[in-house]
């Protein structure tokens, strides 16, 4: 692994770089065509691109980088790194190419591409969790079950499956619940942290317990609903009440009181689009407001704020580098979430729709590009007090 060259030392590397340089890419491409000033030159229509690749592109690499980060700490093997990592970013970048100009190439070799890597990157992950008999197999299912549903998104652009939206909805709920796994970990574990480096004795946040199990499996159920259900009133409710149980869960861990510090509040803040998210959902099964309100809340504002938490904090770790927020870490945490809140409140007509995407777009954007310039040189580089 030492010999590689440092950006392929460790899987959170090209893949944070990458899944960050492809949303911004790709947001500019479907601004572009949605303003007219350009056709993409894929086989799908535009919007099922932009859909397909903000999930299946960008969250799919952040969720990849994550997974090839953690895996090494969960079985204490060797990283997966060197040559076999550059061919696995290769085969993700290459299934971005392909879906993007597969009007020239065909649907079908994107297709095998995207749901391949998939599927290669679970199946590596299942063995490394499998040899050191890790409990954190379940996770590596879930990436697997994102592969799936990549082939059903696939399936369904082609006309193939009669339900158009099943693959993206799979998709989504799945990123959901990671973010409701994941993050109950992380979380209080790391609000804690902080509070007692403060001095902080009292209502220090515990470790997950039988509520947020409770919470966790609540929200699987109402999101099943939401897939295998008709779009009415009484799964809006069960959407409604995973919110509240989500929004209940967020507040045992006193959030609040680490203002102070944006590397942990900008956890909370990600995390608080979740019940958002979901009251938004389920309010749009009861005709009450627009779906892509609910859709962006989790997407714009759940996923993207939590994926530069997560990025942020694990570059700077994973180098040896201060948990510190500067104020480049800091203006990225207020863009994306401008960005967020701003998109949501076009979807709802609060301000001008078309006004309203485009500085969305702008802050959104700015918030990625601002994360290349600052942490290009964090990823690119070796950690600190490690040779070439």
């Amino acid at each position: 692994m030492a010999a590689s060259h440092p950006f392929f030392r460790g899987g959170f590397r090209p893949f944070f770089f990458g899944g960050a340089a492809w949303a911004l890419i790709a947001l500019t491409l479907w601004i572009c065509s949605l303003t007219g000033e350009i056709t993409l030159p894929t086989a799908i229509d535009a919007l099922s691109w932009h859909r397909h690749e903000m999930l299946f592109g960008f969250v799919g690499a952040i969720i990849s980088g994550f997974l090839l980060t953690a895996v090494p700490n969960w079985t204490g093997r060797l990283p997966i790194a060197g040559w076999p990592l550059v061919g696995l970013s290769a085969l993700w970048l290459a299934a971005r190419l392909a879906l993007l100009f597969s009007g020239l190439t065909g649907l079908w070799l994107a297709a095998l591409l995207d749901v391949g890597f998939f599927f290669v990157l679970g199946l590596l992950a299942a063995r490394e969790v499998l040899e050191s008999k890790n409990r954190n197999l379940p996770i590596v299912g879930v990436i697997l079950l994102f592969g799936t549903a990549d082939a059903v998104d696939y399936l369904a652009i082609t006309g193939t499956l009669g339900a158009p939206d099943l693959g993206w909805q799979i998709a989504l709920s799945l990123v959901v619940l990671l973010i409701s796994l994941i993050g109950g970990r992380i979380i209080p574990s790391f609000t804690r942290n902080w509070m007692a480096k403060q001095g902080i004795k009292n209502g220090l946040p515990t470790q997950a317990g039988r509520f947020d199990l409770f919470v966790i499996a609540a929200t699987a159920v109402a999101l099943i609903a939401w897939l295998a259900g008709p779009a009415e009133a009484p799964i809006g409710i069960v959407l409604l009440a995973a919110a509240v149980l989500q929004a209940a869960r967020l507040a045992r861990w006193r959030g609040y009181r680490a203002v102070a510090d944006p590397l942990v509040l900008v956890l909370h803040v990600g995390y608080a689009w979740v019940p958002i998210g979901l009251a938004l959902l389920g309010c749009s099964l009861m005709g009450l407001v627009p779906r892509s309100a609910a859709i962006h809340a989790l997407t714009a504002g759940a996923m993207a704020t939590m994926i530069l938490a997560v990025m942020t904090r694990a570059s700077l770790g994973h180098t040896a580098r201060e948990l510190k927020a500067n104020a480049a870490t800091t203006a990225v945490y207020a863009l994306v979430t401008v960005g967020a809140i701003l998109r949501v409140a076009a979807s709802l007509r609060l301000i001008d729709y078309n006004l309203g995407i485009e500085v969305a777009g702008l802050a959104w954007g700015g918030a990625f590009l601002l994360f290349l310039i600052a942490y290009a040189p964090v990823l690119w580089k070796p950690r600190l007090g490690e040779k070439r």
